[in-house]
């Protein structure tokens, strides 16, 4: 008589899902330590070249810091772009994506694993970027409410993802032109987000159109937060801020669970999603 297979369901299940797909990439980074030095001292070469810039002309010691800030944010932005919203055409790339969808599980759990260990990732990156450029330029840190920052950072970073969970079904169904879109869309994106400068420079309506991706209102926050006269450049209150990606999240949640469900249903219609087209 054949031992008994236990096979776990439901949540249980969607954990295992998560954990599985979160570990290769956090391990896998760290047995790659080289690849360290180029994902912190590339994004380090643009920061020290707008500290300069911004020292040359004079500017308040405050424009150093939201840069350094701007930078550190960055490498979740990056890694959002490659490595989640891109994800399932590389997938399919590799042949990979056939057997997620067979997979007897849940696509929202592999890529919330996928997640996960980007989250990771980028996050040991941020910190070294706001290290560095912090004892480099001497820049001096005021926070002024370790709650309120702890619910920005967090919900920036969750509304973050979940938008590239969402983007990651739909760049599927374009094919090529997925990457073509992430090549085009990662400078402006830089410049709509206030990366190097305060969002408010680009006035109320462009702010406002630009608040749509998190990383905007989500900068714009940290740095009323944790520099002194950050308040007086601030967009909006870091309070509506709060909330306004709390509601970013639940409308990028909720995208990418439609999308996916989009895709499976795809899937299993043509026949044809998980085929390498052009």
């Amino acid at each position: 008589m054949s031992p008994r297979v236990h096979k776990d369901t439901g949540w249980r299940l969607f954990l295992r899902t998560v954990i599985a797909r979160a570990y290769p990439r956090i391990v896998g980074y760290h047995r790659e330590m080289s690849k360290l030095a180029i994902d912190v001292g590339l994004p380090l070469i643009a920061v020290f070249a707008y500290v300069f810039v911004y020292r040359a002309i004079h500017a308040p010691e405050i424009y150093a810091g939201y840069v350094i800030l701007g930078g550190a944010m960055s490498a979740y932005w990056t890694n959002v772009l490659w490595a989640m919203s891109a994800q399932f055409f590389w997938e399919r790339q590799m042949g990979n994506l056939a057997l997620y969808i067979v997979a007897p599980t849940s696509l929202m759990a592999i890529l919330l694993g996928m997640a996960i260990g980007g989250i990771v990732v980028a996050t040991i990156r941020a910190v070294l970027i706001v290290l560095i450029g912090a004892l480099l330029f001497h820049v001096q840190f005021a926070v002024a409410s370790w709650p309120l920052l702890t619910a920005v950072v967090v919900l920036t970073i969750a509304a973050l993802y979940a938008m590239g969970m969402m983007f990651a079904s739909l760049f599927l169904l374009f094919g090529r032109e997925a990457r073509h879109f992430i090549e085009a869309s990662q400078e402006p994106a830089y410049l709509l987000s206030g990366t190097y400068f305060p969002i408010r420079s680009l006035g109320v309506w462009v702010a406002g159109a630009a608040s749509l991706v998190p990383l905007t209102l989500g900068l714009d926050a940290m740095r009323q937060l944790v520099f002194a006269p950050g308040a007086k450049l601030g967009f909006l209150s870091p309070r509506i801020e709060v909330i306004v990606l709390f509601a970013l999240n639940a409308l990028f949640l909720v995208g990418a669970y439609l999308s996916l469900r989009y895709m499976e249903r795809l899937a299993i219609a043509e026949g044809k999603l998980t085929e390498s087209r052009a």
